[in-house]
């Protein structure tokens, strides 16, 4: 096996650290001269690509469209809403200046005392602020409504610790911000984007996902409502994967942003938004991955077959090549994409190792014996298995074990998070059972007092309050008051 994927640092003797070795390893990302912020590579970027086209695909199949809106915010928007300047002061980063001139006492570059902007400007945490400014000018009547727009961007969020992709003062995402005429079309919309996600995570990252509702204290700030989808990772942790967020009609009372009715009565707006972003990779990573390095589900790999010839000479080698002309074109016609590795500077056990630490799903060998026998090599990441199958037919083959991969992968996610949600009744069974991870679900009386006496004690915060499955009352576990159903527990990400 190779150096490389010795050198990860096993899952049961260090989580954190095999994370961090298997992003920089896998080529995904690695941290940059700017403090807190990361370069993603382009494998990761390969990675996140897929994603954004799906998720932009879902996004216009439901009715939107993408547009972008300024970096820059004026710091006078960010104090329109009172709960959204206090949820994001303390991460926001300012420009104060335009301009730099040389030290006239010649240490290098200085601001220029003389270029202080007039107002200062936000580098967006987050876009409700610039976006509901501009839908002032948007909105005049119930005809301009609704209006249905996502913007694939970056944010900046001064983050103190970071981790890649999980947490960092620089990140890509996209965020929808839409405007109703109606509260009941926008919760709808909430919800209906919230399954979007849903659907996403467990079709294409092959991730099971609980969906449910914020406690007030966990809602987006300047949000009357926040539903989010919860993931469990393989070190027992909880990772939010999305957000749906419910407005109400905050953004646009603060930035007056009204529309005449049928009846010709103004009426404030009722608005969403919603968002995921690079945090995805990292809930892909943690989810499916070994100590041998990336698994990735076939429908978000870069390329989810890899082909090796196996050869000693120039002549070995095109004979092969002449083979896999004829694969190529079956696993087109199959629609998949693949990758031809017939480089010579490395050799076939360096690749095999090399494509088993990038995730790639399956990869195909292919030698003079198996010429001459009409076969090929078949290596399945998700299992490490391999089997030696007919070369006929390889594309309908190879097209029937990714959706196979696909479906192992999350039957494999969802058995875990079974096997590791648990219910407490006693607060001393909930904290024995936190130390242990995984999903805790318990009755809680409904209190901020008793949320945060349990985040102070045990690190543990409620993910949230599931809108499906089991819903019976109880009695809280610490104060002993009515509970109506079960939330979820966890330590998170």
């Amino acid at each position: 096996m190779a150096k490389e994927i010795k050198e990860l640092t096993p899952r049961n003797e260090n989580y954190a650290q095999w994370y961090n070795d298997l992003v920089i390893k896998a080529d995904l990302a690695e941290n940059s001269a700017v403090r807190g912020c990361m370069v993603i590579k382009p494998y990761g970027y390969a990675i996140w690509e897929k994603i954004q086209k799906q998720l932009d695909e879902m996004f216009k199949e439901t009715g939107h469209v993408n547009a972008y809106f300024p970096l820059f915010i004026p710091k006078s928007f960010m104090s329109k809403e009172a709960d959204h300047v206090e949820g994001f002061a303390k991460e926001c980063a300012v420009v104060t200046h335009y301009r730099l001139k040389n030290d006239p006492e010649g240490k290098g570059v200085i601001v220029d005392p003389e270029a202080k902007l007039e107002e200062e400007l936000i580098i967006r945490p987050t876009s409700e602020t610039i976006i509901w400014n501009t839908y002032r000018g948007w909105i005049q009547s119930y005809r301009d409504l609704p209006i249905l727009i996502n913007q694939w961007a970056n944010v900046v969020r001064w983050e103190m610790r970071t981790r890649l992709f999980l947490r960092t003062a620089e990140f890509l995402w996209q965020e929808g911000h839409t405007a109703h005429a109606t509260q009941e079309e926008a919760v709808a919309e909430t919800m209906r984007m919230l399954n979007v996600y849903a659907d996403f995570a467990e079709q294409y990252m092959a991730i099971p996902v609980i969906k449910g509702i914020k406690t007030p204290s966990e809602r987006f700030a300047g949000a009357l409502d926040t539903y989010c989808i919860e993931a469990l990772m393989q070190d027992g942790k909880a990772l939010q994967a999305g957000t749906s967020h419910f407005l109400g009609q905050n953004f646009a009372k603060a930035f007056d942003v009204q529309y005449l009715d049928k009846e010709g009565k103004r009426e404030y707006v009722w608005s969403t938004s919603w968002g995921v972003s690079t945090r995805l990779m990292g809930a892909l990573i943690m989810s499916h991955s070994d100590d041998n390095g990336l698994v990735l589900p076939p429908k978000l790999a870069p390329y989810p077959v890899v082909i090796i010839p196996i050869f000693k000479d120039e002549n070995g080698l095109a004979a092969i090549g002449e083979k896999v002309e004829e694969i190529a074109k079956e696993l087109k016609a199959q629609g998949i994409v693949f990758k031809y590795d017939s480089t010579d500077n490395k050799k076939p056990g360096w690749k095999f190792a090399e494509y088993e630490l990038k995730g790639v799903p399956v990869r195909l060998a292919l030698g003079a014996r198996d010429l001459e026998n009409g076969t090929i090599e078949v290596a399945r990441r998700d299992t490490l298995a391999k089997e030696t199958v007919s070369i006929e037919n390889i594309g309908v083959y190879v097209k029937n074990l990714l959706d196979d991969i696909q479906q192992n992968i999350y039957r494999k996610a969802l058995e875990f998070r079974t096997a590791q949600t648990v219910t407490a009744d006693t607060y001393d069974e909930f904290k024995e059972r936190i130390e242990e991870g995984g999903f805790i679900l318990a009755h809680w009386d409904g209190t901020p007092e008793t949320e945060a006496l349990i985040k102070d004690e045990t690190k543990a915060t409620i993910r949230c309050i599931p809108l499906y499955g089991e819903k019976v009352a109880g009695t809280d576990m610490i104060t002993g008051k009515p509970s109506p159903q079960r939330v979820l527990f966890a330590r998170a990400y």
